[in-house]
């Protein structure tokens, strides 16, 4: 039986396991396992920043994903930038995570969030293809970063 809750502080070395796993297939990050730590304890600790969910089978982490907040003088009200959504390999193509997406979406509606904005590697058609089935569209919009002493990011 698949469960998705709130992260708890209890919950926060298999999530940076989780995390490990995600910035080692991503071109732009490089895993650290104290910042990761560090950044998953500012947002369970601050419901204000955002909120992280696990899904659990068997009582087991197999997935993560969090919704960070913001506000869009654009759509005049909240919005939620998606990030660090990831399945263990073992458990991807079960619709585990479709679990896990469908669940932050309506919390992010439950929450009256405006927009979900999210990035994801250029050359990941697979994840592409995944946001696109629950409705997620490409934007005019490029991404654009300014990295400040952060040696964790290449560019």
């Amino acid at each position: 039986m698949l469960i998705v809750e709130e992260a708890k502080s209890s919950d926060i070395e298999d999530l940076v396991d989780l995390l490990i796993l995600l910035f080692s297939q991503e071109a732009e990050f490089v895993p650290e396992r104290d910042l990761q730590r560090a950044g998953l304890r500012s947002i369970i600790e601050d419901a204000s920043i955002g909120t992280i969910f696990v899904l659990k089978e068997k009582g087991v982490i197999i997935g993560m994903v969090s919704l960070l907040w913001s506000v869009s003088t654009a759509l005049g009200g909240k919005v939620a930038f998606l990030e660090d959504m990831i399945v263990r390999p073992e458990y991807r193509w079960q619709k585990k995570g479709t679990v896990l997406i469908e669940y932050a979406i309506a919390y992010a509606k439950k929450h009256a969030c405006k927009r979900i904005t999210l990035l994801t590697d250029n050359d990941n058609f697979a994840a592409h293809h995944f946001y696109k089935h629950f409705g997620f569209r490409n934007s005019s919009m490029l991404p654009m970063r300014l990295i400040l002493n952060n040696a964790s990011c290449e560019s």
